[in-house]
Formats: structure tokens, C-alpha cells, sequence
């Protein structure tokens, strides 16, 4: 007996259309576009994943070097300070002091100055 398999296929088709939505031009509508496109952008979704984590360190590290900078400590020496101390904060937690809580972080600048 022959098998049809109309449904199933319909079925995978359109849910890769449904993943498509908001492409522009053929990419939201023609399967094959679509399936070509949604590979790219499966890709560069994954690269991102990675860069993110780049961008956010160097970002906490340049709002920590401003904020040790305003406490006569450049960047480096703070984080080395911190190492000799054995100060373990992590430089999302010393961004987050540095801008929200000023006076904590003049705290651990000068226990960093210290060590």
C-alpha cells in the first residue's frame, strides 16, 4: 500500500514558516528560501550567544576602571589589590557597586589599595 504523506510534510513545512515570520521578502514564504535563511540565522543566533558574554565583561570592566579611576586606582591595580587581598567578587557584582553603591566600592578600593 502507498503511503501519502501530504499531512506530515504540510505540517513540517508550515512550521518552518511559522519560525520564519517577520523575514522579509521570499524568506517568510517560500520553503526553500526560508529553510536556507533560518539555517543563517540559527547561526549567527548561536555567535551571539557567545559574543554577548564578550560584550557585558568588557563593558563591567570599563565601568570598573571608571569607578576605581574616581578612587586613585586604575583598573589592573584594583583587580590585583582584590587577587593579594583574596577579595573574590566577580566584575558584574564590582560594576554593579561601582555605579550603584559608590561608597561600598570606595570600601573595597581601599582594602584593594592595601593588599
Amino acid at each position: 500500500m502507498r503511503v501519502k504523506r501530504g499531512v506530515k510534510a504540510r505540517r513540517r513545512r508550515n512550521k518552518l514558516l511559522k519560525v520564519a515570520k517577520g523575514f522579509r521578502g521570499r524568506s517568510k514564504n517560500t520553503i526553500r528560501q526560508a529553510r536556507a535563511r533560518l539555517e543563517k540565522a540559527m547561526a549567527y543566533a548561536y555567535t551571539g550567544r557567545k559574543l554577548k558574554k564578550r560584550d557585558y565583561r568588557s563593558l563591567w570592566i570599563s565601568r570598573i576602571n571608571a569607578a576605581a579611576r574616581l578612587n586613585g586606582l586604575s583598573y589592573s591595580r584594583l583587580i590585583d589589590g582584590l587577587n593579594k587581598s583574596d577579595i573574590e567578587l566577580n566584575r558584574k557584582i564590582l560594576a554593579d557597586l561601582g555605579s550603584k553603591e559608590p561608597k561600598v566600592f570606595e570600601a573595597i578600593a581601599n582594602l584593594a589599595k592595601q593588599g
